[in-house]
């Protein structure tokens, strides 16, 4: 199949990064991933890859983190989110990929000082926020191959932090990844190459979950919160630069 290309092992290796930086922070693998993905696949293949790739590694985010997994919050963000998944993949080729990145390159970045704002006056969200949330972001992530920590904010204000954010976030995102995964290949946009590359890259990913939890075990939250704001910022800036450059 001529699958491990040089370019390739770069992904692997770039996964393996990737998964203990997401590992220890709960987002941003696909950020870091999808660049790579796009330079050596072909853009239009690497959304469906690191849909599995996505899967793979919020797996093994909940299973190291089982313990603290807040399953009602997860299943109110999944609810909605799922189905505007399976919207948002279906509608993929129709809108322009630009416009998506811009319009949630300026979301994460507004996000920062909302998320400050919340915290500042003790705004708590509820489930049915989450739900909301799970909707509106559901539905991008099934358009574009990342939206990076868009939903970062609204779990943080839902009082979660360090690996109970980080699994919650997971189950929550796992519903996702899945049906937009499962909505590709029903589409004939996953041939089996592609899936296999996708599990290949989402092992990379989970094993680097699991090397995660030492560090974060021994991150202060006020320290893993400055950390989102930062992930919030360049994941912002990057979306932006990509789709007005």
């Amino acid at each position: 199949m001529g699958m491990i290309t040089s370019g390739f092992l770069l992904v692997l290796c770039i996964g393996l990064m990737a998964g203990i930086i997401s590992g220890v922070i709960g987002t941003g693998s696909s950020i870091m991933l999808v660049p790579v993905l796009a330079h050596v696949l072909g853009p239009k293949t690497a959304v469906p890859v690191m849909a599995v790739a996505a899967v793979m590694a919020n797996i093994s985010r909940i299973v190291v983190w089982w313990r603290d997994v807040d399953w009602r919050a997860s299943a109110a963000y999944a609810a909605t989110g799922a189905p505007a998944a399976f919207l948002g993949a279906r509608t993929l080729l129709v809108l322009p990929p630009r416009a998506v990145d811009a319009a949630i390159g300026v979301f994460l970045l507004s996000m920062i000082p909302a998320r400050r704002w919340m915290a500042t006056y003790l705004v708590s969200l509820k489930l049915p926020h989450l739900a909301a949330a799970g909707a509106a972001i559901g539905f991008l992530t099934g358009v574009v191959a990342a939206t990076g920590p868009a939903d970062v904010p609204f779990f943080i204000a839902y009082g979660l932090t360090k690996g109970a954010f980080i699994g919650t976030e997971a189950a929550a995102s796992l519903a996702v990844y899945t049906t937009k995964t499962l909505t590709f290949q029903g589409a004939g946009a996953l041939p089996p190459d592609d899936l296999l590359r996708g599990l290949m890259v989402g092992a990379s990913l989970m094993v680097g979950s699991f090397l995660a939890k030492p560090f974060l075990l021994r991150l202060p939250s006020t320290t893993f919160r400055h950390i989102m704001d930062a992930l919030l910022a360049a994941s912002g800036a990057s979306l932006l630069w990509g789709a007005f450059r």
